[in-house]
């Protein structure tokens, strides 16, 4: 059976092949021009945030700064994280999907369900977004809340790197089967009715964009390695309902 790690792999060696590249680097272009601009604003502001938080820590914690920091500082980076993966995505997102599609016809040999045409495809992917945003934000939220709450937050780093991967796989599967007409609602279905596979590809996708400007060249290669992701673990599951 497919892995994350494979479909990746497979995946990236695709999307830069002849006939694909196009679909890749506007992609590219518009991520390292966010990925610059957010990177000079964080910089910049990175201190203070933490100053913020780190003043929040009643006196008798003290004593366990030594620990609090670190959780702090990696909290932080993992917000300003999903912040410039949200943004990216946002604006990246209808050139993702006509590059999951025709990575289909590539690697399946299947054309997608799809008789959308390409302005209302590309609309309706920034749909799609919003919807994601709608689903993730108040998590997001909850998550963050409870990053400042004392003690509690000594878990937040891992329920924020869970997150993470959950929000990855969503993110990413939901290409192959938006362009194959599955719902957003039945999609997340799929994703929990093989969580292991959702959540090990969720998981390297989030390892992926954590390498510096790598990352930016590896995306779109995510991108395909869904598609194979679809096709072998979530295709055949039937419309499913509670």
């Amino acid at each position: 059976m497919l892995n994350a790690l494979e479909a990746v792999r497979r995946g990236t060696r695709l999307v830069y092949s002849q006939g694909l590249r196009r679909y890749v680097f506007l992609p590219i272009l518009v991520n390292l021009l966010v990925y610059a601009g957010m990177l000079g604003y964080v910089l910049g502001e990175f201190g203070g945030w933490l100053d913020s938080w780190m003043a929040m820590v009643p006196s008798w914690l003290e004593w366990l700064d030594w620990l609090i920091w670190p959780l702090f500082v990696v909290s932080l980076v993992l917000i300003v994280f999903f912040s410039f993966t949200l943004v990216t995505h946002l604006i990246a997102a209808p050139f993702y999907g006509f590059l999951a599609a025709r990575a289909e016809v590539e690697l399946t040999g299947r054309e997608p369900i799809d008789d959308r045409g390409w302005l209302k495809t590309g609309l309706d992917a920034l749909g799609r977004e919003l919807l994601k945003l709608a689903y993730i934000l108040p998590r997001m939220i909850g998550l963050f809340i409870l990053s400042w709450i004392p003690v509690v937050n000594l878990i937040a780093p891992l329920l924020w790197a869970a997150f993470s991967a959950w929000v990855m796989a969503i993110t990413y599967l939901d290409y192959p089967m938006d362009n194959n007409k599955v719902s957003f609602a039945d999609m997340r279905k799929r994703l929990s009715a093989r969580w292991w596979p959702s959540l090990t590809f969720g998981g390297l996708v989030t390892l992926i964009t954590w390498i510096p400007l790598a990352n930016l060249f590896l995306i779109p290669g995510a991108v395909a390695g869904a598609v194979l992701m679809w096709d072998q673990h979530y295709r055949q599951l039937p419309v499913l309902r509670r």
